[in-house]
């Protein structure tokens, strides 16, 4: 590897977080949720509604401060 692709590459690594944050005004947090079963199946929904409940009695709210993308 060259030396300044090297230079350019470390500087880049180094300002990426500094980007990143810049970009979050919103500040609105994907939460991902894979599942094997189907989106109809009542045991998955169940656990879906506990978890987004967990969520909310820890101050987050839908749309607001978090999204859940089901999968």
């Amino acid at each position: 590897m060259k030396r300044r692709e090297f230079i350019a590459g470390l500087g880049s690594a180094v300002a990426w977080p500094v980007v990143a944050r810049a970009q979050q005004d919103g500040r609105v947090r994907r939460i991902g949720y894979l599942s094997g079963g189907s989106a109809d199946d009542p045991l998955q929904r169940t656990l879906v509604t506990a978890f987004v409940q967990g969520l909310q009695q820890l101050g987050w709210t839908g749309g607001r401060n978090e999204r859940i993308e089901e999968r």
